[in-house]
């Protein structure tokens, strides 16, 4: 059965808790719960998103292009494509976030094998995805809403991605894509 975003997913070596309320062409919304001393896993790029926070509760510390900028309940913050970036609960408390991705593109098949790489805990220690079986994902779907980790530079994450499709189709990762997203 293909994962149902609405009913959320939980890192728990992250402390990331990712939950959609909204999925159309204009936006991709989810509330995003990070647990104290909570953070996202790696840094990253959206590379035809917008993302923007708007904090609920709490306090976020994120990086954006090296650059610190700290935002409280009541703020937003966007982070334009292209950007990179990663984010921290900066205080010892829940942080509740909108997060909005602008535009929606396939942003909820992608985090469809997100959060079923993440049920499945294909995590490493540091509560990152598996980041092949990503790849091999991203490739299969097509993905418009594409997200490169930044350890990856550009033109060897195009060649990685097309060297994991071809790994994954030949162990049958595409099980896996159609599990988490109901698609063959």
């Amino acid at each position: 059965m293909a994962v149902d975003l609405y009913n959320g997913f939980t890192n728990e070596i992250a402390g990331e808790t990712f939950t959609c309320t909204s999925f159309n062409e204009d936006a991709f919304v989810i509330d995003w719960i990070v647990q104290p001393k909570g953070y996202v896993p790696f840094e990253h790029i959206h590379h035809r998103q917008d993302e923007i926070f708007h904090i609920r509760s709490g306090e976020m510390r994120i990086l954006i292009e090296g650059k610190e900028h700290i935002a409280k309940a009541g703020e937003s913050i966007t982070v334009p494509k292209g950007k990179r970036h990663i984010a921290f609960n900066n205080q010892p408390e829940i942080l509740h976030c909108v997060v909005e991705y602008k535009p929606g593109l396939d942003n909820y098949k992608f985090f469809q094998c997100f959060g079923g790489l993440t049920i499945d805990k294909d995590i490493d220690k540091k509560g990152q995805i598996n980041i092949p079986k990503m790849c091999y994902f991203t490739k299969k779907m097509k993905a418009q809403c594409i997200t490169r980790p930044t350890s990856i530079p550009a033109p060897v994450f195009k060649l990685v991605i097309n060297m994991f499709y071809g790994v994954g189709s030949v162990l049958g990762w595409k099980k896996l894509y159609t599990k988490y997203t109901g698609e063959n």
